[in-house]
Order: C-alpha cells, then sequence, then structure tokens
C-alpha cells in the first residue's frame, strides 16, 4: 500500500484528530492571511498616497540672502531695504518643464488704491497700559488700500483660503494680459458693484486703471491678509487679478517676473530628484527652494506602521504556528510508534514514512487554505480596523498639531505655461483630512498572490513541524520501537 492511500486512510480513520489539525492549521492560516492582506494593503495605500496627497516646492526670492546683503549695504546715513529678486516666468517655466511635475502657479502681490470706489475701511480698538486707554485707532495708509493678488489661476487660491466663487466666474490662462479682476462680496456689496461691471483703481505711483469685475467671491470668516494697507488688513479689500496685470500695477521693472512658483509634483518619493533638477536651472543665490509633502509624509506613516505591524504579524504567527503545530505533530507521532515499527520492520523507507506524514498535513493543509480564504478577509478586515484606528487618532492629532502652528503650503497650477483650473493645497487641517480618509478606506481583499504566498507559507510550516517531529523517532530501530 502506497503511503498516499495509507495517509488517507489514517485522515478517515482518525476524525476527531484530524479536525483539531485542520482548527489549528486554519487558525493559524487565518492570522497569517490577515497579516498578508493588511500588509498588501498598506502598500497599495502607501501607492495611492502619492497620487492624492503630492509635493510642493515652491519657488521664491531667497530671504537670507536679501536679508545679509541688506545689512552690508546698511549705513547710519541711509535707511537699509530689502530687496528681493522676482522669479523669471521664463525661469519658471523651464522649470516646470522638468520630469514629475504635475502643475504649478505664478503668484505675485502688490497694492493699490481704489478710485471709483471705496475701500473698506478697518478700525481696531487697542487697550495699552499707561496709554491708549482704550480709543479707536484707525490705521493709516503707508501703502494702497487695496490688496492685489495676482495669479494664474483663482480656483486654487481661493480654495486655499476656504472662500468660494458666488457669481460670474473666477480667472484662469484667458485672463493673462488683460485687466479682469475678481472682488469679494462685502466690497462689492458696499460700493453696490455687479459682474460685468467697470471700475476704476489706481497703482500706489498715480496711474488709473480701469478694470472689469468678471467674478464676485466670499471670503471665509478666517480669511486675512498679509499685505499692508488701512484696508488691506480686511480680507473684503482683496482683489484677485492675473499676475501680468499685478505686476503692471508694481511697475515696468517687474514684468514677467513673479514673486513665487509653486509647483506640484506628481510623485512625492522623488521630491529631492527634482530639487536638485531644479536648482540647476536657477540661480541658488538669489533664489531658494522650499519644499513641503507634510502631507504626503503625515499619510505614508501610518500606512508604514500598519505594514510593519502586518509583517510582525506574519512572523509571528509563523514561528508561533510553526512550534505549535510541531507539538501536535510530535504527540500525533508518539502516538503512532507502533505502526511506524511495523512500517519499518516490513521494509518500508524511512522516508516514505516521511512523506505519509507530510501528505497527512498537507491534505489538512488544502481544508485550512479554503477556510482562510473564506474567512481571511473578515479577519483581516477586523485587525485592521483596529490598527488605522490607532494610527488615525494618532496621525490627525499630530498633523492637525503641525497645522495650527503654520504650514507653507500653496496653491497649484497647471503644467506647460498654460495656467488653468487648479486643485487647492496648504490648507490647515486639510492633510488630516485627506490621510483620514485614506486611511478609513484602507481595502483589504483576498487576492490569488495572497493565497499562493499562505500556500507556500504553510507548506513551509508543516514542513519543518514533520521533520522536528519524526527526528526522535525515525533515528530509531525498528526492533527497539516495537519493543517499547
Amino acid at each position: 500500500m502506497n503511503f498516499f492511500k495509507r495517509a488517507l486512510l489514517n485522515l478517515k480513520a482518525k476524525k476527531g484528530r484530524s479536525f483539531l489539525l485542520i482548527l489549528v492549521m486554519s487558525a493559524i492560516m487565518l492570522f497569517v492571511l490577515a497579516g498578508l492582506i493588511i500588509q498588501n494593503a498598506a502598500t497599495t495605500a502607501a501607492n495611492d498616497a502619492k497620487k492624492s496627497a503630492g509635493a510642493t516646492v515652491t519657488l521664491s526670492a531667497n530671504r537670507d540672502k536679501a536679508f545679509s546683503e541688506m545689512k552690508a549695504s546698511s549705513s547710519k546715513t541711509t535707511k537699509p531695504s530689502l530687496n528681493l529678486a522676482g522669479v523669471k516666468v521664463a525661469t519658471a517655466k523651464k522649470v516646470g518643464a522638468l520630469g514629475n511635475v504635475k502643475s504649478y502657479s505664478i503668484t505675485t502681490s502688490t497694492t493699490a488704491n481704489a478710485s471709483s470706489f471705496d475701500a473698506i475701511k478697518t478700525t481696531s480698538t487697542s487697550s495699552q497700559s499707561g496709554g491708549m486707554g482704550g480709543k479707536k485707532i484707525a490705521t493709516s495708509a503707508t501703502t494702497g488700500d487695496i490688496s492685489i493678488s495676482g495669479v494664474s489661476s483663482t480656483a486654487s487660491a481661493l480654495s486655499a483660503s476656504g472662500a468660494k466663487i458666488t457669481k460670474g466666474c473666477g480667472l484662469n490662462s484667458s485672463d493673462l494680459n488683460t485687466k479682469n479682476i475678481v472682488i469679494e462680496s462685502e466690497l462689492a456689496s458696499t460700493n453696490h458693484i455687479s459682474v460685468g461691471d467697470t471700475i476704476t483703481m489706481k497703482s500706489t505711483g498715480g496711474t488709473k486703471y480701469k478694470v472689469e469685475v468678471v467674478g464676485i467671491y466670499k471670503a471665509s470668516s478666517t480669511s486675512s491678509t498679509s499685505m499692508g494697507g488701512p484696508g488691506a488688513s480686511d480680507p473684503a479689500n482683496t482683489i484677485y487679478t492675473a499676475y501680468t496685470f499685478a505686476n503692471t500695477l508694481k511697475g515696468s521693472k517687474y514684468k514677467d517676473t513673479a514673486d513665487s512658483v509653486v509647483y506640484t509634483l506628481s510623485d512625492p518619493a522623488k521630491l529631492s530628484t527634482f530639487t536638485k533638477a531644479a536648482k540647476k536651472l536657477i540661480d541658488t543665490d538669489k533664489f531658494s527652494m522650499s519644499t513641503n509633502d507634510s502631507t504626503y509624509q503625515s499619510m505614508l506613516t501610518p500606512l508604514n506602521n500598519v505594514k510593519s505591524f502586518a509583517q510582525k504579524i506574519v512572523l509571528l504567527v509563523a514561528v508561533a504556528g510553526t512550534i505549535i503545530l510541531a507539538l501536535i505533530v510530535i504527540l500525533m507521532i508518539r502516538e503512532r510508534r507502533y505502526e511506524i515499527g511495523v512500517l519499518l520492520s516490513l521494509g518500508e523507507k524511512r522516508w516514505k514514512v516521511i512523506a505519509q506524514f507530510f501528505v497527512e498535513m498537507f491534505m489538512v493543509l488544502l481544508v485550512s487554505l479554503v477556510v482562510a480564504g473564506i474567512g481571511g478577509k473578515f479577519v483581516g478586515n477586523a485587525v485592521g480596523d483596529q490598527l488605522i484606528s490607532q494610527q488615525t487618532t494618532t496621525a490627525t492629532t499630530s498633523t492637525t498639531s503641525n497645522d495650527m502652528q503654520g504650514g507653507d503650503g500653496a496653491p497649484s497650477g497647471t503644467k506647460g505655461g498654460q495656467f488653468g483650473r487648479t486643485a487647492p493645497s496648504g490648507m490647515p487641517g486639510q492633510s488630516a483630512t485627506i490621510k483620514s480618509d485614506k486611511l478609513k478606506n484602507l481595502s483589504t481583499t483576498v487576492s490569488i498572490k495572497d493565497l499562493a504566498e499562505l500556500g507556500g507559507m504553510g507548506l513551509a510550516i508543516i514542513f519543518i513541524s514533520i521533520m522536528l517531529a519524526s527526528l526522535g523517532i525515525l533515528r530509531l530501530e525498528p526492533k527497539k520501537i516495537l519493543i517499547s
């Protein structure tokens, strides 16, 4: 009788023992499979994070270098002035043509004065010890009373500040080299301005310009602007224009330049490669490149933690399973000492006796793989959800804390010199929201690859278990086995 048939008959005859082996092997396979599918799901989610999170690189004037030059040139007779170099649009386009650039935007800022309309005046109440005692102090105009934000597209700029278009439309590539503007709803309401109206503003140098209102937006209640002037501190006094017109208001020397250019990368993992390539195209003494992949990194950290924990689950269950299974097989073989002695005395080769045990366990493994394949997704989801819940809470709290301290995220634009609609970036708390959603949507599925890996690990576990269990018995002679 060959060992295949003996293995099958033995499993049928010892139904209770076979059932116990199936239970133990199924439990081992279930947890190993859960670890594998969580590990694979975390890897897939990390790859998806590259597409959804992105990374930004901001090209702007080197402020440290500019401050150093200002200090060196200052004297007692002259007031120090900070001269920040403008980024050439042509240079910005060259950098934007590099690989891995998903999109980019050009921005420039200045101030202007309202002419045919009135800016919203802002006053503040200050209570200082030994001084003003709660007097109402109006700010003084040192620059224009209107903040001008020159952009290549208003879509990302408005979204990043929490604002939205309520009437008309925003600005895009077709508005370059025009005097089209988008104004805030409060400013429009106060001055009875509607979409399609033409209003007049003048630069701080005194030149008047007629501009057309193509859109009205509603500012967020938390919006603010960094520009100076009596009204510039009020978000309602921010007017969006194409960056080309903003440069016109600033002066002829600013033509075809920008205050900063923000590049959004397709693959955040290649951030350093892009930065090195970009620095070869710019004057690093005058300009600097600041990177921001915090959203990607904050998403990657918990995913890597989940992946690492899943790997530990697989390793721990595999080792523990091998030990447990080896102990069970040892007990099983000890009970079958007489059977082994008879087989060896009849001339059966030792390797065939070992092969019989292996075939028995292999049949048990096949049933366990079916059980694991059916229940693996449920176990994986249960363990994965618990891990994700813990990682989401920890990582979201950390990211929110970082966002409250401030970030250097910026809006993104479109690639290749055509500036179209864009997506928001750099909003406080936005990275936490994106990451939280990504983690909650961690997809755990049982694939053919997972089952193949599980089967391979199962074969290794039963092979090691049987070899360990067989050493103590098969080294004995048949006569000694039968006598004992």
